[in-house]
């Protein structure tokens, strides 16, 4: 995907994209803090600010903001689509190298935002931000949040302490290989890893809440569930689904198949009446599973298909392309 240019056709180095929710208080100091931030640094940027559907007047004064400040770019969506939905629309239209994401609630500190871009010029594609010492509720924040780091650690094998933290850095040209749907944000670095990124994670700042009041509960534990289902399935069988619905199909049959064996045997050699033995439902519901499991496998690799050849996907990512600088035809000549 061909990156876009800034309405003045100059391309900036960092695009600093911030979701914004009901946030008309300190949606003024974040914008002040982002400048004082990156100013000192020189670092040529835009904002990137995404209403998701705000309704405390955070739209309007975000679109005075953006006709007064020209750094500044106001992205409204037309209602409330959710933090995953945002951060797709702020990727969308930002122009920057580098992208840079963080929460519009003034918790995450825009003063660790050069801290990971030169973290990013070591060679890593994405840098994720560390809330090592986190300002927010043991019970209902703390508690739930180290749960799910090291559920999704295990089973994404990527391992991070915080998958949580919205401040994180990004090479534009990762930012495009990746779709979101859902609330996939949560995820956005195991869905890095399954396109080949070089991922690491350094300690931020992590302030308490300054105004507001936040938009997350306990009710977020079962989407993550539900989504690290997902993303666990992609990582593994992306490209060959038939691996995990023909395996299982394929058990399902075999058990199915011995069971109406043993109940043949025992119907014709022994004379036993099978008719009212658990058994045999058995054996035909697991027939049946095979089958529909196959089913299944033959499906899903069609819609892998037409999702890798719809989009222009490639089933691999090439990190880069080494070969000798001498011209074609210069060895032999010097043999001669």
């Amino acid at each position: 995907m061909t990156q876009p240019l800034s309405r003045s056709g100059h391309r900036p180095q960092l695009s600093v994209i911030v979701p914004i929710h009901n946030e008309v208080e300190s949606l003024p100091h974040l914008v002040e803090a982002i400048a004082a931030a990156l100013t000192p640094h020189q670092i040529d940027y835009e904002l990137i600010c995404v209403d998701d559907g705000s309704r405390d007047g955070s739209t309007e004064l975000l679109k005075q903001m953006a006709k007064t400040q020209p750094k500044l770019r106001a992205v409204i969506l037309r209602r409330n689509y959710g933090q995953t939905a945002a951060m797709a629309a702020g990727f969308k239209h930002a122009t920057g190298k580098i992208m840079v994401t963080l929460d519009g609630d003034l918790q995450n500190d825009p003063a660790d935002i050069p801290m990971l871009i030169a973290k990013l010029d070591e060679g890593y594609d994405l840098v994720s931000g560390w809330r090592k010492h986190r300002q927010d509720a043991a019970l209902t924040r703390l508690l739930p949040s180290k749960i799910a780091n090291w559920l999704i650690g295990k089973v994404t094998e990527v391992k991070l302490h915080d998958y949580g933290c919205s401040l994180k850095a990004y090479r534009s040209e990762l930012v495009a290989d990746m779709n979101l749907y859902g609330e996939l944000h949560r995820f956005l670095p195991a869905l890095a890893f399954i396109e080949g990124a070089r991922i690491t994670e350094v300690p931020v700042n992590h302030k308490a809440r300054q105004f507001g009041q936040s938009k997350y509960g306990l009710d977020r534990t079962f989407r993550v569930v539900m989504d690290l289902l997902t993303v666990s399935f992609m990582r593994k069988f992306l490209t060959r689904p038939m691996h995990v619905f023909g395996l299982l199909g394929l058990l399902a049959l075999i058990l199915g198949v011995g069971l109406g064996l043993y109940l043949t045997y025992l119907k014709i050699v022994t004379g036993v009446s099978i008719g009212n033995r658990p058994l045999l439902v058995l054996a035909v519901v697991l027939l049946l599973t095979g089958v529909q499991l196959f089913c299944f496998g033959l499906l899903a690799e069609v819609s892998m298909r037409t999702y890798h050849e719809s989009q222009g996907r490639p089933i691999y990512r090439v990190r880069e392309v080494v070969e000798s600088d001498e011209p074609e035809g210069s060895n032999a000549q010097n043999l001669v």
